[in-house]
């Protein structure tokens, strides 16, 4: 067992006087926006000594007796640098069941709150971490320190659950608001069918506590793409950020990408576009899998028996694919001379790829594709692996997904707007029904012309087509092409779905670049003027401002709509509103009621819980 010596002792006191600690912030991501939930508060000691480590300091407190002086010190420093910084969202701090039981009841005696650190109970999550067994009877006063937290405002949740039977039963007991799957059942999760069934088992539960779910530990592009398809809420790790004392505030542009991408995935199985997930394509072949243990021989024998087979699959006997045989190295290397008697009864791995391309049959036909751009040439050629979940699905080759993408092209293209080439009514319903059927959060942008009949009347129809060109490359220019959605409805009519964050300061540069550009499809005279006449039907002069472009907008919370006629009737509202304002104009629908079906469904589901 680890001891401090005195003068390790003499420190510990030294740093909770003099307050030596440095706060570090990760951020909790929000795995269905991209956005920052919070951040879960870290302490280090002074760089110099042998206390720098979290682990040190509280094992050193813990044997001095200084376990409550050093936590509430912490939690001190923490609070006031998540001020200072100026941070979103909510303030994760760690705190020891026995700590918070003390904390707590002498609060009470006070007459004191429980957590008076500066910042709104409803931004503070207390972390119950499992550092010592917890007493027989000591969930009872942890429960009724809970509940007063609770009563107060404040959050709590479990912390590393799965790390130790007492995490399930503190669960079980206190009802917390998150619990933080440990980072054990995270890592390598997408090769391990166990860990995957073990978190399915933890989101059943949380889903009938209604409590939030944080995975711990991600650091993976894999591990995210599994945990986010098992529809955990929260994530954190190094994938999005290592701990720092001034985080950044937004989630990585890369990691947001990559969310997005996923975004059909949670517990639906679908990409935004259901019918576009690789599952959904007749590309996926069931060819027999080999295991590791067999021989080179009885894989050459299954080449001879099946002619059209190219690749065959290593998977393991719990059902995860290690890697793939091609027929080419196979049969390639048994035509040398002796090599098929020296190897035919090796094990089937010495032929075989041992970093093959996994993808899972969720996945969208158009994210394939850019991962197949980006791979090695071979896996292009060879074939690549399909999981589901995690476990061997199938095999799908290049050729095949080039002649499903020929496909989506030519119907693309047939729905396609002729001037514009930008996808037309039918795409545009299918994207929105998707997007409200996976249930994200999105902005419908209606986007109109001003003033452009006459304009048609007076310049000439090849100049109103000019006009519309220009419109429709300007708002491409402001779409994130991962994230955001144009469409061309028809006339001097576009629709963009965005799931930008930013999506207010796109429509913004959109009206600016758009007011600059008209200018050059008038006249001189008309540009002086601010606008030209016309005649109408009673021979009476009108005048007409240039041509300006409106925006209306509505914003779309998850879960709130299930038809995409909804959206569109108050996007046209919000559109109308935007024409009434002179000039280039965005207009924000921002209040508006959720339509009765809505709820009438979620007061049915109330009654039930």
């Amino acid at each position: 067992m680890w001891y401090l010596d005195t003068d390790d002792h003499g420190l510990l006191r030294d740093i909770i006087r003099t307050q030596r600690l440095t706060a570090l912030f990760q951020p909790i991501v929000d795995l269905e926006t991209a956005g920052i939930h919070g951040y879960e508060g870290l302490i280090r000691g002074p760089s110099d000594s042998v206390l720098h480590s979290p682990v040190s300091l509280l094992k050193a407190a813990g044997e001095c007796g200084l376990k409550y002086d050093l936590e509430l010190l912490c939690h001190k420093v923490l609070a006031y640098s998540f001020q200072t910084l100026g941070l979103p969202g909510k303030l994760f701090l760690n705190v020891s069941p026995d700590v918070l039981v003390e904390h707590v009841q002498r609060a009470v005696q006070a007459g004191l709150p429980p957590f008076n650190c500066g910042l709104p109970e409803d931004r503070i999550v207390l972390e119950l971490t499992e550092g010592e067994r917890i007493a027989d009877d000591g969930t009872g006063q942890l429960g009724q320190a809970v509940l007063h937290c609770s009563d107060a405002g404040l959050s709590t949740a479990i912390d590393d659950l799965g790390e130790g039977f007492s995490s399930l039963r503190l669960w079980s007991e206190l009802r917390p608001a998150y619990v933080k799957v440990d980072r054990h059942f995270v890592q390598n999760i997408e090769h391990d069918p166990v860990k995957a069934q073990f978190v399915r088992s933890i989101l059943e539960i949380a889903r009938r506590a209604k409590c939030e779910v944080i995975a711990e530990g991600i650091e993976t592009h894999s591990e995210l793409m599994l945990i986010k398809s098992l529809g955990v809420a929260f994530g954190q790790g190094y994938y999005f950020a290592r701990p720092h004392a001034n985080p950044s505030r937004v989630v990585g542009e890369g990691v947001v990408r990559t969310i997005r991408s996923l975004v059909g995935q949670p517990e639906h199985g679908k990409s935004v576009w259901g019918r576009d997930a690789l599952v959904a394509r007749d590309v996926i072949h069931k060819i027999a899998s080999v295991t590791p243990r067999q021989t080179n021989e009885e894989v050459f024998r299954l080449f001879e028996a099946h002619p059209h087979v190219e690749s065959i699959p290593v998977v393991k006997e719990d059902g995860v694919p290690v890697g793939l045989i091609t027929r080419s190295a196979l049969i390639g290397s048994f035509a040398q001379p002796y090599r098929h008697e020296l190897y035919g009864k090796k094990p089937c791995t010495l032929y075989m790829d041992a970093r093959p391309l996994l993808v899972d049959k969720t996945t969208s036909v158009q994210e394939i594709s850019k991962v197949l751009g980006n791979a090695e040439r071979r896996h292009l050629m060879q074939g690549f692996i399909v999981t589901d979940n995690g476990q061997y699905f199938g095999i799908a080759h290049g050729q095949d997904l080039i002649r499903v993408i020929t496909d989506m092209q030519i119907q693309a293209a047939k729905y396609a707007n002729p001037l514009t080439q930008l996808p037309g009514n039918v795409p545009i319903h299918e994207h929105l029904d998707g997007l409200l059927r996976t249930r994200v959060s999105f902005s419908a942008c209606y986007c109109d012309l001003d003033h452009f009949k006459p304009y048609n009347d007076v310049y000439g129809f090849s100049a109103g087509d000019a006009i519309i060109q220009m419109t429709s490359n300007i708002l491409a220019g402001v779409c994130d092409r991962d994230q955001d959605f144009l469409g061309h409805i028809g006339g001097d009519d576009f629709i963009i779905l965005f799931q930008s964050a930013d999506w207010e300061a796109r429509c913004q540069m959109a009206l600016k670049e758009f007011g600059q550009a008209v200018r050059n499809y008038f006249s001189a005279e008309d540009l002086m003027h601010g606008g030209y006449f016309t005649e109408n039907r009673q021979y009476q002069k009108e005048f007409h401002a240039l041509t300006s472009l409106s925006i209306g907008a509505v914003v779309v919370p998850p879960g709130m709509f299930t038809s995409y006629m909804e959206v569109s009737k108050l996007a046209s509202g919000a559109k109308k509103q935007a024409k009434l304002i002179a000039g280039n104009a965005l207009f924000v629908n921002r209040r508006y009621e959720p339509p009765r079906e809505v709820e009438s469904m979620s007061a049915v589901l109330e009654s039930l819980s």
